[in-house]
């Protein structure tokens, strides 16, 4: 039996994964993280700046692009050091991956299941309601066990 390398990723980032969204984590500070610790910590932005090697207009820019989201990572990494801080960057899915790849199957499996049940009806074929949702959810399984990336392939 082949290995299924692919489902163990998928748990082992979905568990760490649960932890980032089970932290309670403040939001940004609207003036951004880097003039919040700079201004806690009791630090001009001029000595931010001569931290950084760059003129204080420069710290003043890198402030507000944190705020208004047009930062770079290398940027607030290399203030982040000048900070003695650490960045750390994460993507917290708003439910497991699991869920998101089964919550994708359903919707898929609907829309083609939609497709065929009305095609049925039309030609006065229809069949019950369970044994539609029974061939949904059978599909939904399916299309769970093919190739992940044909969850997402848009149609033409």
């Amino acid at each position: 039996m082949k290995p299924n390398f692919s489902e163990l990723k998928l748990r082992q980032l979905d568990a760490t994964l649960a932890r980032w969204r089970a932290a309670e984590l403040p939001a940004r500070p609207p003036s951004g993280w880097l003039k919040a610790i700079r201004e806690a910590l009791g630090m001009t932005a001029t000595q931010l700046a001569r931290r950084l090697s760059v003129v204080t207009s420069t710290v003043t820019r890198l402030e507000t692009s944190e705020a208004d989201d047009n930062i770079s990572l290398a940027t607030l990494r290399r203030a982040a050091e000048a900070l003695d801080c650490e960045l750390r960057y994460v993507l917290v899915p708003r439910q497991s991956l699991a869920d998101t790849l089964a919550t994708r199957a359903n919707q898929l499996a609907r829309e083609r299941m939609a497709g065929v049940a009305h095609s049925m009806a039309l030609e006065a074929q229809a069949t019950s309601n369970e044994t539609v949702a029974n061939q949904t959810r059978a599909l939904a399984d399916s299309l769970l066990q093919g190739p992940r990336r044909e969850l997402w392939r848009e149609k033409k």
